[in-house]
């Protein structure tokens, strides 16, 4: 520990952030970085701890708090803090495998658990984790690594998300020949399609996959395992088959005129953006919002997503609904550090609703009922309806029951479902003849990764579920270190 005094010593400061009304002006990253002197004295508040949280992924209270990847947070913190910027990345990178992935996107699970936030505010880790990355790609520090030797053996990973790209990395590392298989024109999977251009620019992503591509993985993309090529021909093809496809299966809203024009689902919107944007710099072929009363049903990131998309298309309005009831502006007496705050967040879509039409377009506690169409089919409006919390006797849950005579009816010439989803979409386990869970995930053991047919595993959302990006890196990860082991009979992956 550098300095044992830095976190009396420096208060918490963060990247500079660009204001909502210049920043929706373009889909660009709007956070700077600041200078490395400074940057040095938030690296100076890690406490080193005895025991530290930040790094232990624990599940308190039914949600995890730590990091999932058990980076080495102390370690690199105070290599910060020395100014030795080489040997903080040899440090992240020994468990992290994308830092500017999870530098941009992660929500810090770290931080929730740093115990600087006890009685004051957490370290900067993520931040400091993507000033470490930076760095080291600045530098000329982050270089292809191919493997001295290969052991013969070939690997498919089908899906390039998160998950994907983390097991293709650790089995190259290894000396397995991988190839994956991409169904999109693009590389990146949720990285490229799924998460907005001013959250991750997609430069981010081409970097990384242009320095994988130089470490000998094959990257094909256009190829819809199950459709375009069998599973089959996979399985008799390579040695192992790992199904990182992701939790593609969009939740529906199940509502009266369901069937009616211009109601889609978020990913979908977000998709046509994004590849607008990188096709013809967002000139035609995307789904519009632009002068459009906009409804988007789900109260999550991807909410929000479509919340700080929409107003950059010029929306005349919008309006958020959230089932669930508004979480607390702090802490509850119930919800204790290191647990996860469970706290009401206001994330940069609602800043910039807030912004442009001044106030929050959430509003809590509201599902919709029915969709009004107009007389071409398209829709007009949306019939919503209040929802309240009671407990169901039977399981013990609490569950959202409607209002009576609560229905309010708002404008809506765009609806945007982004209510989650249901797991990978159900051709690809088909396909492969793997079994699924409850949840429609593909199934394995407890604690593997190896599915019911020989030769074939699976990690990531496809998996566990809809999740988070570090969560499908840390699968990814795990899951190639099982696949190392059944290939050669042992594994040196950590």
């Amino acid at each position: 520990m550098g300095k044992p005094t830095g976190f009396l010593d420096y208060e918490r400061e963060n990247n500079k952030s660009v204001e909502p009304l210049e920043r929706i002006k373009n889909f660009n990253e709007f956070h700077s970085p600041m200078q490395k002197a400074e940057r040095q004295k938030q690296g100076a508040r890690c406490m080193n701890c005895g025991v530290p949280f930040c790094q232990s992924a624990m599940k308190l209270g039914g949600m995890v708090s730590g990091c999932p990847l058990h980076n080495l947070i102390p370690e690199w913190n105070d290599e910060i803090y020395n100014g030795n910027w080489e040997y903080a990345l040899a440090r992240l990178t020994k468990t992290a495998s994308f830092p500017e992935f999870t530098g941009r996107v992660c929500p810090a699970l770290c931080e929730a658990a740093c115990s600087c936030g006890l009685y004051g505010s957490s370290v900067t880790v993520k931040e400091n984790e993507l000033a470490i990355i930076e760095e080291g790609y600045k530098n000329g520090w982050v270089k292809p690594h191919p493997p001295e030797v290969r052991t013969g053996k070939r690997v498919a990973v089908v899906g390039s998300g998160p998950s994907g790209l983390a097991c293709a990395q650790r089995l190259n590392s290894r000396g397995h020949s991988v190839t994956v298989y991409e169904k999109d024109d693009r590389i990146g999977g949720l990285l490229m399609y799924g998460i907005p251009n001013m959250k991750l620019e997609k430069q981010i992503v081409d970097r990384r996959v242009k320095l994988m591509t130089d470490e000998g993985i094959e990257f094909k993309t256009g190829v819809d395992v199950g459709k375009d090529i069998s599973a089959d021909e996979l399985l008799k093809t390579y040695d192992a088959v790992v199904l990182c496809c992701g939790a593609g299966n969009a939740r529906d809203l199940k509502a009266e005129n369901r069937d009616i024009k211009g109601i889609y689902f978020a990913v979908d919107f977000l998709k046509s953006t994004t590849k607008a944007l990188l096709d013809n710099k967002l000139q035609s072929g995307f789904i519009s919002a632009n002068g459009k009363d906009v409804v988007i049903v789900g109260g999550g990131d991807t909410g929000n997503d479509c919340v700080g998309t929409c107003i950059r298309h010029g929306c005349k309005s919008v309006t958020q609904l959230e089932m669930m009831p508004k979480l607390p502006d702090s802490r509850a007496e119930t919800n204790p550090w290191p647990q996860y705050p469970r706290v009401c967040k206001t994330d940069y879509g609602q800043e910039e609703a807030i912004a442009v039409f001044g106030h929050d377009p959430r509003v809590y506690c509201t599902t919709v009922k029915s969709f009004v169409p107009d007389d071409g089919g398209n829709i007009k409006a949306v019939v919503t309806v209040e929802l309240k919390p009671e407990r169901d006797e039977k399981t013990g849950r609490t569950v959202m029951t409607e209002i009576p005579d609560s229905e309010k009816t708002l404008d809506c010439s765009l609806l945007l479902i982004a209510a989650g989803f249901l797991g990978p979409k159900p051709y690809i386990a088909k396909s492969f003849g793997a079994e699924t869970d409850g949840r429609s995930n593909i199934a394995t053991a407890a604690g593997s990764y190896k599915t019911s047919v020989d030769k074939l595993f699976t990690a990531g959302d496809s998996h566990r579920g809809q999740s988070l990006v570090v969560w499908a890196i840390a699968e990814g990860r795990a899951a190639a270190k099982e696949i190392d082991e059944y290939l050669m009979g042992y594994t040196n992956l950590v």
